[in-house]
């Protein structure tokens, strides 16, 4: 916290014109400019500059302080200012005003006129405000500048008052910058005649902007002290007490959510009693807590860490079913949860169940894809360790498993049999990762390794979707029958950039087809539509349409809003046009894979191809886990890195034993999935709007119910499942992609290539880096991005199987060669630990 006497350079405008003449000095007109005049007057032992359009220039003097928290386990003077509060309480919710007069006014009229006979409110402002912040509206007060119209009075008013002692919240931004909590503000002053203490709290109802610091208020404390008062009771020690209260931003989000004084002040008593708690625990004062514990300390001992996860996770199993019922909204927040992890796992799901069953001749096909999910998502969720980690099969491992697929073909081998091979040396590496504690090399992931990942798997559901609409119009709107009827030429496509799902065969277009350009009209227009209603549903808190609980539902349920709509429009609305829906079978029972009948030949290949395959799941696993425990998420109940792993080696080595998809942490369904269960706040920096995490429940709810529907969806195959066009699945893909770019600094970055200068955010990079490094490191990370977009979407299958070690090798790419062209100081900056 932050102790402030605003005393700055400052311009004074009124609105009146040529109402200065009658000030007491004057010095000669300077001209700058062809029609800026300026003169120097001096009044009350002051020299001013005035201009003659009513710009007034002073000095005034800044100091700011660094303000320690109050004790409240040692300091017996906190708790008794609160319960001073609590019995002497002057509190106003819900205040209308947005203007820092008005509010103040309000509280000094609730404060004074009742306690305080003896002191008027202009006594009391004139010790609020600077001593020059009224200066102007005094002279118009005293006949001093009697030519002001009524409209300019409004004004003068309006801009010259500042309040003169304030405490305000600080903290370290992204990259160690410095910031301020603008959402709440204690302003106090030293009255002579005053009594007593008096401490006033208001509420807004609406954020109110009131300065530059001060963008987006909600609460403001007052604290008025008799001038004469002892050092424990003066105003800067009470104002500490409850400053160190309001600090908590978890506290103020109980606040808002109060109705009732009785309630606002129940939750300020209990909060000053869990601050003493806290901070009488010894732990607590010597500061040795480390959230990451697991990957700072080296052990020796077999499996430490991951017996440290089980450990420490156990104790809070029981908690992780309550936290999904009890709270403010919390019951809201996991309903909503859950009805937007099932579209967005049902959806991919059956998209890459119908990859599967085209790149496996059926042998994995859509039913396969659903119960796994099932299965893998159920036990993840139960026993995993950090249960806000979606689990998912992924594009990689369908490729994966195209590559098996074809190794299969080309020597004679049971698909089935060296499928579970290969997984079952995944389980077996996995497994060996997590009892040797080898998630411990992940703390050199640094954020933008991770981004660069994040930002490929973007790219990734980017090309799927555009994969799809490339070959809906190559198939309708550019066949052959159109060509003809229009008497132009035919226009061949390389068959390599059509989705890999389709066979080579499938390329050829009869040329008796009848020409069917609506399909592709439609298909466009329900994929640019499931994005755009989505994305427009998620945003629309920003928006100042309804209530704000409304607007919060709304962008709760954005996806399945979206999702149901466009499926409506595209299979109802539009019934007389074809769309393109999956195909599904059940001609292949769930049975178990005959490993045994493998040559030791193709189990020596198949441990290769699982060494190869456990690298993926490692990288993609931990980064996911690492994403969900980002510091900004403000979660509380730690990671478990090891546990997480082992748990999806023994789901994977299951899945694989019964030809079902393999599948780990995925992106962006897991940071969505934290962002879904937030409160959030905003911030204003500059006038930039951002978001901030206030708390998440960290709740098993949402995966267990979620995964319970998408089990329960097989009895709706094929019906009303392929009621969704693939249209939508592809709109869903791009929604994926564009909501993940939030907050994605790899992206920020890249978009500041084409962004004028005067434009850049004010965020700490832009800061504390030369331009010219910024950019640097960006096309560092292009680089190391489009090496894996190289390997990731190669029109070779066996190039792609050397997907996951260039996924490793960002590791060492970062520490060796990134330092080597940005200087370790902006890389601190640049690549930091999360904020």
């Amino acid at each position: 916290m932050w102790r402030t006497s605003i005393m700055n350079m400052r311009a004074e405008k009124g609105s009146f014109r040529e109402s200065f003449k009658h000030y007491e000095r004057r010095e000669s007109t300077k001209v700058l400019g062809p029609n800026r005049h300026f003169e120097l007057v001096f009044k009350k032992g002051q020299w001013r500059i005035v201009y003659e359009d009513g710009d007034e220039v002073t000095l005034m003097y800044a100091k700011h302080e660094r303000l320690p928290m109050k004790d409240f386990a040692a300091e017996v003077r906190a708790s008794m200012d609160v319960d001073q509060f609590l019995n002497q309480a002057v509190l106003l919710l819900d205040v209308q005003d947005t203007s820092v007069e008005g509010i103040i006014d309000k509280m000094l009229h609730k404060v004074l006129d009742s306690r305080e006979s003896l002191i008027t409110i202009s006594e009391a402002k004139e010790a609020i405000f600077t001593e020059d912040s009224g200066y102007l509206k005094r002279l118009v007060e005293q006949g001093i500048c009697p030519f002001v119209e009524e409209d300019d009075w409004k004004d003068v008013g309006r801009t010259v008052h500042l309040l003169s002692r304030t405490i305000q919240g600080t903290y370290v931004s992204e990259g160690g910058g410095f910031d301020y909590d603008q959402s709440w503000l204690c302003a106090m002053c030293n009255l002579a005649s005053l009594q007593k203490r008096h401490v006033a709290i208001a509420r807004l109802k609406h954020p109110a902007n009131m300065g530059r610091t001060l963008h987006e208020v909600r609460f403001f404390i007052l604290v008025l002290t008799p001038s004469k008062e002892k050092g424990t009771k003066n105003a800067l020690e009470t104002g500490r007490t409850f400053a160190t209260i309001f600090a908590d931003m978890d506290f103020r989000q109980r606040l808002l959510e109060v109705h009732s004084e009785a309630e606002f002040k129940n939750v300020l008593l209990k909060h000053a009693q869990d601050l003493a708690a806290e901070q009488s625990n010894p732990s607590k004062r010597l500061g040795t807590h480390d959230g990451d514990l697991d990957f700072d300390e080296a052990r020796c001992r077999l499996a430490q860490g991951l017996w440290d996860d089980i450990r420490r996770r156990s104790s809070l199993y029981f908690s992780d079913f309550v936290d999904g019922f009890v709270g403010h909204k919390t019951i809201h927040k996991t309903i909503s949860t859950i009805f937007f992890l099932y579209f967005a796992c049902i959806l991919p799901t059956i998209a890459f169940g119908a990859l599967n069953d085209n790149n496996t001749h059926g042998q994995i096909d859509v039913r396969k894809s659903i119960i796994g999910q099932t299965l893998g998502g159920l036990v993840f969720a139960l026993c995993g360790g950090q249960p806000l980690v979606i689990v998912m099969t992924t594009a990689p491992l369908s490729l994966y498993t195209k590559v098996i697929f074809n190794i299969c073909q080309d020597f004679q081998l049971n698909f089935h049999a060296m499928y579970a091979c290969v997984g079952l040396w995944n389980t077996f590496f996995l497994i060996i990762f997590s009892i040797f504690d080898v998630s411990r090399i992940m703390k050199w992931s640094t954020r933008s390794t991770e981004e660069i990942f994040s930002l490929f798997i973007s790219i990734a559901f980017i090309v799927d979707a555009g994969r799809d609409m490339y070959k809906n119009f190559n198939h309708n709107y550019f066949s052959h029958a159109c060509m003809d009827e229009g008497n132009t030429p035919s226009v061949e496509f390389p068959l390599w950039i059509t989705n890999s799902s389709i066979n080579e065969t499938q390329g050829e277009v009869s040329l008796t087809q009848p020409c069917k350009r609506e399909n592709s009209l439609l298909f466009l227009l329900l994929m640019c539509g499931t994005v755009w209603l989505a994305v427009s549903l998620y945003n629309f808190n920003k928006t100042p349409y309804l209530q704000a609980s409304k607007r919060e539902i709304l962008a709760d349920y954005a996806l399945p809003v979206a999702v149901i709509s466009m499926s409506f429009l595209g299979s109802f609305v539009f019934r007389d046009v074809a769309t393109d829906q999956f195909r599904y079978s059940d001609n292949y029972p769930l049975t178990r894979a005959p490993v045994e009948e493998l040559p030791w030949t193709a189990s020596i290949a198949a441990l290769g191809m699982g060494f190869a395959l456990s690298l993926l799941f490692f990288m993609d696993q931990n980064i996911s886990a690492a994403m969900v425990n980002n510091p900004c998420n403000k979660l509380k109940k730690g990671p478990a890195y090891h546990l997480d792993l082992f748990v999806v080696g023994v789901v994977n080595g299951f899945l694989s034993l019964y030809g079902l998809p393999w599948m780990h942490g995925v992106l962006p369904h897991s940071p969505l999935h934290v962002r879904s269960l937030a409160d959030v706040e905003e911030r204003v920096e500059q006038g930039h709007v951002y978001e901030i995490i206030v708390k998440v429940r960290e709740t098993r709810i949402t995966g267990i119910v979620s995964h319970i529907l998408i089990g329960l969806s097989i009895f709706l195959l094929p019906y009303p499942m392929a009621y969704i066009p693939t249209a939508v699945l592809d709109g869903l893909f791009l929604y994926m992609a564009i909501t993940s770019l939030n907050g994605n600094q790899m992206f920020e970055r890249i978009t500041l290539l084409f962004m004028e200068q005067a434009a850049y955010p004010p965020n700490h990079y832009i800061r504390r880096c030369p331009q010219r490094k910024i950019h640097i490191f960006t096309m560092c990370q292009v680089f190391q991005l489009a090496i894996m977009c190289f390997f990731g979407f190669s029109p070779w299958s066996y190039v792609k199987m050397v997907f996951p070690v260039i996924i490793f090798l960002l590791l060492p790419f970062r520490h060796k060669v990134v330092p080597c062209l940005v200087d370790g100081k902006y890389l601190e900056a640049l690549d930091g630990e999360h904020q």
